[in-house]
C-alpha cells in the first residue's frame, strides 16, 4: 500500500479507496464522450443536421469543459474538494436528462454546453486530490492507477452507446449517463472524505483569483508542460472524435463495432499507465516521460507509413492508435505531476489551467482538425505524428528549464 500525507486526514488505509473514487470520478468525462459517438448518424438524420452541426455537439462540450475548469479549481481550493464535486455531479445529471429529451438540434447542442459545464470539475478536482493525500513515488503510483481505471472507460462507453442506439436509440445513451451521474454522486457522498483542510484554503475572490492566473500564465515552464500535454492529448483524440469516420467510412464497420478501436486503445492505455506505476521511484518523471515520448514517435511514424502504403485495414488503422495510447499514458500522469509541482501552493488551480489547456485543445481538434482530416486515413496519421512531435518539443523546451526557477509563491 502506499503511504500518504497526513494533510487531508487521509491514512494509509485510505488509500486505495480514495484511488478508486478518484479514478470513478475521471470516468464521467469520457463517458460522456466516447458513449454517444455511435449515435452521431442517428441524431443528425433524426433532427436533419449537417455532419459538420452534429459534430459541434463534441467541440461545444469540450469548450464548456474547458472554460469552468477555470473555475472549478479556485472553487475547490476556497471550499473544499467534496462540496464542489458533489455540486457537479447533480447538475450534470439535470444536463443529462435534459439531452435525453432534446426536440432538435439546437436543444441538444445547449444541453451538451450544460454537460460539458459540469462535468470538468470531476477531472479537475480529482487531480488536486491526489495531490493533496499523496506525495513522491505514491503519487506517481496513484496516478498511474487512476490512468489505469481510466483507460476502462474509453472502451466501455462506446460499446455500452452503440448496444444502447441500437436496441433503443440515441436518447437511451443520455438516460445512461444521467443514470451515471446520480450513482457517482451516491457514491462520492458516502466514501469520498475532504482532502483539503480549512486551513489550507485560499479565498476565490476575483481580484485573488486574477492575481494566481496571471501568476500561473507567467509560469514558463509550467505554461509548456500544460501545452505538451494538451498536444499529446490531441494526437489521441484526433482519432477517438473523429471515431466514426474511421470506423464507419474506412473500414466499413457498424454501430456496434466500436470496440474494435476501443478495446486496443484502453489496452495501450492501461499498458502504459502499468509501465508508469512500475518506473515509479525508481526513475525520474522525466524520463519515464522521455520514454513515453519515443513510443509515440514510433507509433506515430508506423500510421503514416502504413496507411501510405498499405489499404485501409485493422492493422495499419488501429495498430498505431494502440501504440500512441500507451506512449501517452505513460508520458501525460508524469507531466501532470511535473506541471502540478510548479506551482506548489495553487494545485487546484493549477489543475484548473491544465484542464483547461487539454480540453480546449480537444475542442479545437473535433471541431477544427478532425473534419481536415477524416477523409483520408493518411492524413488522421500525419495529423498525430504532428501533433506528438510538437508535445515532444513543448516538453523538451520545458525540461530545459530549471525546476526552482519555475516554482511560484502561494
Amino acid at each position: 500500500m502506499t503511504s500518504t500525507k497526513a494533510a487531508g486526514g487521509i491514512g494509509a488505509k485510505a488509500g486505495a479507496g480514495l484511488t478508486f473514487t478518484v479514478a470513478l470520478l475521471a470516468m464521467l468525462a469520457p463517458f460522456s464522450i466516447d458513449s454517444y459517438l455511435p449515435s452521431l448518424p442517428d441524431i443528425a438524420r433524426e433532427f436533419s443536421a449537417a455532419d459538420w452541426q452534429v459534430q459541434q455537439t463534441l467541440s461545444l462540450y469540450l469548450f464548456a469543459f474547458a472554460a469552468t475548469t477555470l473555475f472549478y479549481g479556485p472553487l475547490s481550493d476556497a471550499y473544499g474538494r467534496r462540496a464542489v464535486v458533489l455540486g457537479t455531479l447533480a447538475l450534470y445529471a439535470v444536463t443529462s436528462i435534459g439531452c435525453a429529451f432534446a426536440p432538435n438540434i439546437h436543444w441538444l447542442l445547449a444541453m451538451r454546453i450544460g454537460q460539458g459545464l459540469t462535468a470538468s470539475g470531476t477531472i479537475v478536482i480529482g487531480r488536486a486530490i491526489v495531490r493533496d493525500a499523496f506525495t513522491g513515488a505514491a503519487a506517481q503510483r496513484v496516478m498511474s492507477n487512476v490512468m489505469l481505471f481510466f483507460s476502462l472507460a474509453p472502451a466501455v462507453a462506446p460499446i455500452i452507446g452503440g448496444h444502447l442506439q441500437e436496441a433503443y436509440g440515441w436518447r437511451s445513451v443520455f438516460w445512461f449517463l444521467a443514470a451515471l451521474a446520480f450513482l457517482l454522486c451516491a457514491w462520492t457522498f458516502w466514501r469520498l472524505p475532504e482532502t483539503l483542510p480549512a486551513a489550507d484554503r485560499h479565498p476565490a475572490h476575483p481580484r485573488a483569483l486574477v492575481r494566481a492566473y496571471t501568476s500561473a500564465l507567467r509560469n514558463r515552464r509550467f505554461m509548456l508542460l500544460a501545452l505538451s500535454i494538451a498536444f499529446c492529448f490531441g494526437g489521441l483524440f484526433l482519432y477517438i472524435a473523429g471515431s466514426p469516420a474511421l470506423l464507419y467510412r474506412h473500414l466499413g464497420y457498424g454501430a456496434g463495432d466500436f470496440g474494435y478501436l476501443f478495446v486496443p486503445v484502453v489496452l495501450g492505455l492501461m499498458g502504459g499507465a502499468y509501465a508508469s506505476g512500475q518506473l515509479a521511484g525508481h526513475f525520474s518523471h522525466d524520463f519515464a516521460a522521455a520514454v513515453g515520448f519515443c513510443i509515440i514517435g514510433f507509433a506515430t511514424l508506423f500510421g503514416l507509413a502504413g496507411s501510405v502504403w498499405f489499404a485501409p485495414s485493422f492493422w495499419n488503422a488501429v495498430g498505431p492508435v494502440m501504440l500512441y495510447a500507451a506512449g501517452m499514458a505513460l508520458a501525460i500522469p508524469n507531466l501532470s505531476l511535473i506541471a502540478l509541482d510548479c506551482l506548489p501552493h495553487r494545485r487546484g488551480l493549477a489543475s484548473a489551467v491544465q484542464s483547461f489547456t487539454q480540453m480546449a485543445f480537444g475542442g479545437i481538434v473535433a471541431g477544427v482538425l478532425v473534419p481536415l482530416v477524416a477523409d483520408r486515413l493518411w492524413t488522421f496519421a500525419f495529423g498525430a505524428l504532428v501533433l506528438g512531435a510538437m508535445a515532444f518539443g513543448l516538453w523538451w523546451l520545458a525540461s530545459r528549464r530549471p525546476a526552482s526557477a519555475s516554482t511560484a509563491a502561494p
